[in-house]
C-alpha cells in the first residue's frame, strides 16, 4: 500500500500540472485578462462561425456569369425562350436564378397574350422582387459581423479601463510597501490584455464584413447588367413579333 507522503506528493504534482495548464498559453491569458475576456471570446466564436457560414454561401458569387448571359441572350435573339430557360435552370448561382425568374414570367405572360406594353414592365418587376429576396438572403448575418467589429474593441477598452482602476487602486493601497513602478507595470499589462483581445476579434470581423459586402455589391452589378440585356432583347423580340403579326 502506498505511503501517505508518496500520495501527497503525487497529488501535489497533479495539482501543479493542472494549475500550469490553466495558467499558461491562451487559457492563462483569458484568466489573467479578467471578466471582460469571456464575452469577447464568445464574440470570437460567433465571428468564426459567421465567416465560415457566409463563405460557404457566397462562394457561388465568385463565378463569372458572363458566359451564361451571352448564351441566354443568343437563344432569346433566336426566340428560343424555353431553351434559354432550361439553360438557366441547369446553372447554379443567384444570377441564373434571377434570369430564370424573368424568363419564366416572360414565357407565361407571352402565352397568355398579355398586353405587350405592360409585359416588359412585369418582367422587370418580377426580376427586381426576386432579386431583393436573394440579396436579403446573401446579407444574412452580415449585420452581426458589423456589430461585433464595433463592440469587441469597445469591450476591450472597457476591460482595460476597469483593469486600470483596479491597478491604480492597488498602487494607492501599497504606497511605500513595494516598488510602485513595478506594481503599475504589472497592473497595466494585465489591463491591456482585453484591448489587445478585443482588437484581435474586431479587426478580422471588420475585414470579413467588407469582403462579403464587396462580393454582394459586385453581384448586384452583375444582376443589373444581366437584367438590362435581358429586357433589351425582350423588347426587341416583342417589336419583331408585332411587326411580323402586322
Amino acid at each position: 500500500m502506498p505511503h501517505l507522503p508518496a500520495l501527497l506528493a503525487n497529488s501535489s504534482e497533479e495539482h501543479g500540472a493542472v494549475y500550469d495548464f490553466f495558467h499558461s498559453g491562451a487559457i492563462g491569458i483569458l484568466l489573467e485578462g479578467g471578466v471582460f475576456m469571456w464575452p469577447i471570446l464568445i464574440l470570437l466564436i460567433l465571428v468564426v462561425a459567421v465567416i465560415i457560414e457566409r463563405y460557404r454561401s457566397l462562394k457561388l458569387l465568385e463565378t463569372d456569369p458572363s458566359e451564361l448571359r451571352e448564351e441566354v441572350i443568343a437563344l432569346l435573339s433566336e426566340d428560343k425562350v424555353e431553351e434559354s430557360l432550361r439553360l438557366c435552370d441547369r446553372s447554379r448561382g443567384p444570377v441564373p436564378a434571377i434570369l430564370s425568374n424573368g424568363l419564366r414570367k416572360y414565357l407565361v405572360l407571352r402565352r397568355l397574350k398579355y398586353d405587350e406594353a405592360q409585359l416588359e414592365q412585369q418582367v422587370i418587376k418580377s426580376m427586381e422582387n426576386y432579386g431583393v429576396h436573394i440579396v436579403a438572403a446573401l446579407e444574412k448575418h452580415l449585420p452581426l459581423l458589423a456589430t461585433i467589429a464595433s463592440v469587441a474593441p469597445m469591450l476591450g477598452f472597457l476591460g482595460t479601463v476597469q483593469g486600470m482602476i483596479v491597478a491604480f487602486g492597488d498602487i494607492e493601497a501599497n504606497v511605500g510597501q513595494q516598488n510602485i513602478v513595478q506594481a503599475a507595470a504589472a497592473g497595466i499589462r494585465v489591463a491591456l490584455l482585453t484591448t489587445a483581445f478585443g482588437l484581435t476579434v474586431g479587426i478580422p470581423a471588420y475585414m470579413a464584413f467588407n469582403y462579403f459586402t464587396g462580393l454582394i455589391n459586385n453581384f448586384v452589378l452583375q444582376v443589373e447588367s444581366s437584367a438590362a440585356e435581358l429586357i433589351e432583347v425582350v423588347g426587341l423580340r416583342l417589336t419583331l413579333d408585332k411587326e411580323s403579326g402586322s
